[in-house]
């Protein structure tokens, strides 16, 4: 009887998803596409917690509980996107980790999500050079002026751009409070 339980306990785990798999070996994609590929399409989320922003991939991932949840490509940048933002009219993108601090629902860029840019290092690496930092710097849409569509290319003053169908999406479930990190 013990062997036939242990013999239906193993036809049942049988029947169970295998876990994915991961590819082993060098990849072809970059390491934030190979991340946006673990994402579940049928994972339900109220809000992501976390925001990892890859400039040199052009994408963003959104993470809830540690697990990647949504992706978006295409983002749109400082006309200057390589490099950290160092000065006021550099239009380069910040890079590092701050946090989303506010919401503007009255932008002239069809809502706009404010990033904490300056932090203290950014305000004293500008300060040592007699320099304003910049700031306002928002995930945000497409200008209100344009009546539909996206500008082409890299646009901003530094901030990130998206579609305004994505920056509607971000505004519903990116909190205050929730960490973003823009890298290289």
């Amino acid at each position: 009887m013990k062997r036939f339980v242990a013999l239906a306990v193993l036809a049942l785990a049988a029947c169970v998803n295998p876990p994915p798999k991961v590819a082993e070996g060098p990849s072809s994609l970059p390491p934030l596409e190979r991340e946006a590929q673990r994402i579940v399409p049928q994972r339900t989320f109220a809000a992501v917690d976390y925001l990892l922003v890859d400039k040199s991939e052009r994408l963003m991932i959104g993470y809830a509980g540690g697990q990647p949840v949504k992706v978006w490509r295409g983002l749109q940048f400082g006309d200057q996107p390589q490099g950290h933002k160092r000065f006021e009219g550099d239009e380069r993108t910040p890079e590092g980790r701050y946090v989303i601090e506010g919401r503007n629902p009255g932008s002239a860029y069809h809502l706009s999500l404010k990033v904490s840019y300056p932090d203290a290092a950014d305000r004293a690496f500008a300060a040592q050079y007699g320099r304003s930092p910049g700031g306002d710097i928002f995930l945000h849409g497409q200008p209100n002026a344009l009546p539909l569509g996206r500008i082409p290319g890299d646009w901003t003053d530094g901030c990130i751009a998206f579609s305004n169908a994505e920056i509607e999406e971000l505004w519903r479930i990116v909190p205050d409070g929730t960490v973003i990190e823009i890298r290289p």
